[in-house]
């Protein structure tokens, strides 16, 4: 049951400006919108790879940072450990999924398919994660699993450079 007052910012955030209501898999439409600012601001300022790497790191750590406070309100207001419809940790684990990764659309569907199947099979240790207290485990869950896809994209890339 959700309590009648709820802290405005966190609820913004943690629902990634309302993406966390949206219906079916609310955590994919999280992943879909990191996309495509990440798209929309690649190609509006046109930086180099280094450039967009470390962008998309500095976003990836303030959505961190923003989502652990974000979404521990988010879900003691909500009175559920891990609301389905907080997205903030996608966003965050999306971004990280990405840094890497040249700003086109097929790159932007391996980093969305990796980060999605690691994020929800959840493999290894990324599982007890979930198990930190408030916003640090529904955070990092997703961060560790960003950070997995991050990894085998870079594997990949590697192997198939004409992607």
């Amino acid at each position: 049951m959700t309590s009648k007052l709820k802290t405005r910012w966190a609820w913004t955030l943690s629902t990634f400006f309302g993406a966390g209501y949206l219906k079916p898999g609310p955590g994919t439409y999280g992943s879909v919108a990191a996309i495509l600012l990440w798209y929309a601001a690649a190609h509006a300022f046109v930086p180099n790879r280094t450039t967009l790497a470390i962008a998309t790191t500095v976003a990836a750590v303030v959505m961190t940072a923003i989502g652990i406070p974000a979404s521990t309100i988010t879900s003691r207001e909500a009175a559920t450990e891990d609301p389905g419809f907080v997205v903030i940790d996608e966003v965050a684990g999306q971004l990280f999924a990405l840094i890497l990764l040249p700003a086109d659309w097929a790159h932007a569907a391996l980093g969305l398919v990796l980060f999605r199947l690691f994020d929800i099979t959840k493999p290894g240790p990324i599982r007890r994660l979930e198990a930190l207290h408030g916003g640090t485990g529904i955070m990092l869950d997703d961060v560790a699993a960003g950070l997995l896809a991050l990894l085998a994209a870079a594997v990949i890339t590697h192997f198939v450079p004409k992607l």
